[in-house]
């Protein structure tokens, strides 16, 4: 099957979880593409750290980003999250109809919003509590619940974003970086963010300065598809690459 690089790269990741070692045979027959081609996708993917490259093929030398529950990311850069958070609400006009992601900078997005009158869209049950119990005009998506961030991911919850249309979405990542776009830890959990990106006007992308340069399992969409609001970090931690395909706001309130 011919397939664009990136997603060449990405599928290799994904053998990679499933298997120690992958053969370069077994990856031109699968990809029909030459040698050539797969030692290159090795050899990029083996300056990227996470594969090592071995005679006949390649190994797995580290695990991807793992990903933490709601609990304990909610204790991770507190501050850092919670003035993301102000900065995005304050990009919210009343009336408007919001898509909040999961995720713990989202969440803190909510006490902000509570005067505005804006429709809150969601497939996280924290959020949809919260945003009740604060007075707005909720939707909460349906389908299966994951553990680890309490978010409805499922084609379920897929059909229904695709019958909205928001005023802007507000996005969680568990990685930003130059080549694999914003990743997520689960194949369904990306699949929904995707769809809620697609159906937005205008797309966020929350993350402090410890999401740059990671990469987790699956990939929720581009640089491009948009604008990423961050804390202020220090010179080196965003690199060029990054800076050239999207526009990183950096809060420091």
């Amino acid at each position: 099957m011919k397939v664009l690089t990136e997603e060449r790269q990405q599928k290799i990741l994904e053998l990679l979880r499933e298997k120690e070692i992958l053969k370069t045979r077994d990856l031109m027959s699968l990809f029909d593409v030459s040698e050539s081609t797969i030692r290159r996708d090795l050899q990029e993917m083996e300056e990227a750290g996470w594969l090592r490259r071995v005679h006949g093929g390649a190994q797995k030398i580290i695990k991807l980003e793992t990903e933490m529950s709601m609990i304990e990311k909610s204790s991770k850069n507190v501050q850092e999250k919670k003035k993301i958070a102000k900065y995005a609400a304050s990009l919210v006009l009343p009336g408007e109809f919001i898509y909040l992601d999961a995720g713990t900078t989202t969440y803190e997005m909510l006490p902000f919003l509570k005067d505005k009158k804006v429709h809150v869209i969601t497939n996280a049950v924290d959020h949809a509590s919260l945003s009740l119990d604060l007075g707005l005009q909720t939707t909460m998506l349906g389908g299966s619940i994951r553990l680890t961030t309490k978010a409805a991911v499922s084609n379920q919850a897929i059909e229904q974003i695709k019958t909205c249309y928001f005023d802007k979405a507000f996005m969680g990542t568990n990685g930003i970086h130059e080549r694999y776009g914003y990743t997520t830890a689960d194949t369904e959990e990306a699949a929904t963010k995707k769809a809620a990106m697609g159906q937005a006007q205008h797309v966020f992308i929350l993350a402090d300065e410890t999401k740059f340069n990671k990469v987790n399992f699956s990939k929720m969409g581009n640089l491009e598809e948009a604008i990423v609001i961050t804390n202020k970090i220090g010179e080196n931690i965003i690199s060029d690459e990054i800076k050239s395909q999207t526009t990183i706001k950096e809060v420091d309130l």
